[in-house]
């Protein structure tokens, strides 16, 4: 008859050890694999804070909501310059840091306001297409800018203040009525 102990130089008890040690470990390690299941299907409370919203997506209401926070929002301290002016890269930018909004904070911004403002901004600015070009963050260095006025020879740096020279609907929000200088230009 073959003896088990013999083989493998074990007395019964020490294989009996063994066989029990090894259940204890497949045990441990089924009881774990459970509790990893059971914590990885609970999401955690920041998750849970923010799948409790629904995405907004841009549609009609908040892309209009949005638009009506970032003009006031922006005319507190400058006037707000149309989304078309800069591109996508530098709204996200601004809005994931409005902490650091050109030397200063932009004051009681919260979540909601950032996701509504974003909708709006997203929905009417441009992506940046070229591969590795920089993200302007001055209204003077923005292609789209330039773009937009093309006949118009700046002989001071462009900032927000410049617009109303030309729009002067600015304190409207009307970009669209320009001084007579250049209301027939092409």
């Amino acid at each position: 008859m073959f003896k088990l102990s013999k083989f493998f130089h074990f007395k019964r008890s020490n294989l009996l050890y063994l066989v029990i040690s090894l259940g204890i470990l497949l045990w441990c390690i089924s009881i774990g694999s459970a509790f990893t299941h059971a914590i990885a299907a609970q999401p955690s409370p920041i998750l849970a804070q923010s799948q409790s919203l629904p995405p907004l997506g841009p549609n009609r209401s908040t892309v209009e909501a949005g638009k009506e926070l970032y003009v006031s929002t922006c005319s507190g301290c400058h006037i707000a310059i149309p989304p078309e002016v800069l591109p996508t890269e530098t709204w996200q930018e601004l809005l994931e840091n409005p902490h650091k909004h050109y030397g200063t904070s932009v004051p009681n911004m919260i979540r909601l306001s950032q996701i509504l403002i974003w909708d709006y901004l997203k929905t009417n600015s441009r992506p940046i297409w070229l591969r590795d070009a920089p993200v302007p963050y001055y209204i003077e260095q923005s292609r789209y800018f330039k773009i937009l006025h093309p006949r118009v020879e700046f002989s001071e740096p462009i900032t927000t203040k410049s617009c109303v020279l030309c729009h002067p609907g600015v304190k409207d929000f009307n970009y669209r009525i320009l001084t007579s200088e250049w209301e027939d230009a092409p």
